[in-house]
């Protein structure tokens, strides 16, 4: 299958732009009449054959469409402290985009190390990342945001928020009930402060654990990720 991304389709006539185009023609050598499929990030999934191979401008013909491709039964909203290392946040992105995310809002917490990030690049990991994972919704995610104000926000989903104090709090697993929406918070590498967690209880979030190993915050990103995909499949 070759997938590209394309996320203006609107009419069967369609041309890709220039990046996709020599890719399609130079890289992968399609010619005219050849199949390829596309999605559009808000649940489109096209089958197109390539009319002019031009790798500048390659023009198709959409030959078949899907709409709400893939489309899950709940809504995740992962709220998590970039890490230092802008590598293992990346890593975090691709990996949740994988396995199931609907949107991401990146937080500035009390013991953040990082409090800059590049948005840009960012998207183009996400829709990397659907590409290889065949998924037709792309994650939205948000602009860096200070911690007080997200948590502060109303919100119709579950809320949940993780972390490594010791507390009477249940697994994950054990309080998400399947089909929920639901927001979790991930802390930065030194956790999220006692006050910080706090002020998440005091607007109806729910302490959780993710198990009794002490997790980096991109594994405790994924494992949060994995379990709420698990417990929906």
């Amino acid at each position: 299958m070759h997938l590209f991304y394309t996320s203006d389709i609107t009419d069967k006539l369609y041309i890709l732009n220039e990046i996709e185009s020599k890719h399609c023609i130079r890289v992968l050598r399609l010619n005219i009449n050849d199949t390829i499929q596309l999605i559009d990030g808000k649940g489109g999934f096209y089958t197109a054959k390539i009319i002019d191979p031009n790798p500048k401008k390659c023009s198709i013909e959409i030959i078949e469409t899907m709409q709400h491709y893939g489309k899950r039964n709940h809504y995740l909203h992962i709220a998590i402290a970039p890490t230092k290392s802008i590598d293992r946040f990346e890593w975090f992105l691709e990996k949740a985009t994988e396995i199931g995310i609907d949107e991401i809002t990146p937080i500035i917490c009390e013991r953040s190390e990082r409090k800059t990030i590049k948005p840009e690049r960012l998207e183009k990991i996400i829709i990397s990342a659907i590409k290889q994972s065949i998924k037709a919704y792309k994650p939205k995610i948000n602009k860096l945001t200070k911690y007080k104000n997200f948590v502060t926000q109303n919100s119709d989903s579950v809320k949940y928020i993780a972390h490594c104090e010791k507390s009477n709090k249940l697994h994950l697993k054990n309080s998400y009930k399947k089909g929920q929406n639901t927001t979790i918070l991930i802390g930065p590498e030194g956790d999220f402060s006692p006050e910080e967690i706090t002020l998440a209880i005091q607007n109806n979030y729910t302490e959780i654990s993710l198990g009794n190993s002490r997790l980096r915050t991109e594994t405790a990103g994924v494992v949060a990720c994995h379990t709420i995909n698990l417990i929906n499949d």
